[in-house]
Parts: C-alpha cells; structure tokens; sequence
C-alpha cells in the first residue's frame, strides 16, 4: 500500500465503506477536446485501490459526463 500524506490517514473504518469516484466534464466539446482530464479522472479508482480499497469496493459516477453543472436537473449521477 502507498503511504502518503493521506495514506496514514484512512483506516480501515474508512476502507470498510464505499469509494466514490465521480467523473464529469461539463461539456461534449470537453470530452472531446480535454480528453486528459477524463483519463486521470478515472485514475482516481487506482488511486483508490492503491490506498486500500478493494477494486470491487470503488464505484465510478460518470453518468454526469458532458453535461453542465448549472442545474442539478438531468443529472442522474448527482
């Protein structure tokens, strides 16, 4: 396990509840065009895994993807 400034920190109290990833971009022009930020979004679940979780145990919200943050409205993922 990766020990960090944050990895001494979780414990297992936290690592016996779910991990949330959620990945959005506001935009289809982002997706397009911002396609890193996408990728080291969805990065964030190794990271989790690297900091105790079990893979199975980190869920990924990107049902959100490409629509704006004005409105909660037609945003299932929120």
């Amino acid at each position: 396990m990766i020990r960090t400034q944050i990895g001494h920190k979780i414990t297992d109290t936290h690592r016996a509840k779910l991990a949330y990833v959620y990945i959005r971009q506001s935009t289809p022009g982002q997706l397009v065009h911002h396609r890193e930020s996408t990728t080291r979004q969805y990065a964030l679940v190794e990271r989790a895994v690297a900091l105790g979780w079990p893979a199975p145990r980190v869920q990924v919200i990107d049902e959100d993807l490409a629509k704006s943050g004005a409105h909660a409205e037609q945003r299932v993922g929120f």
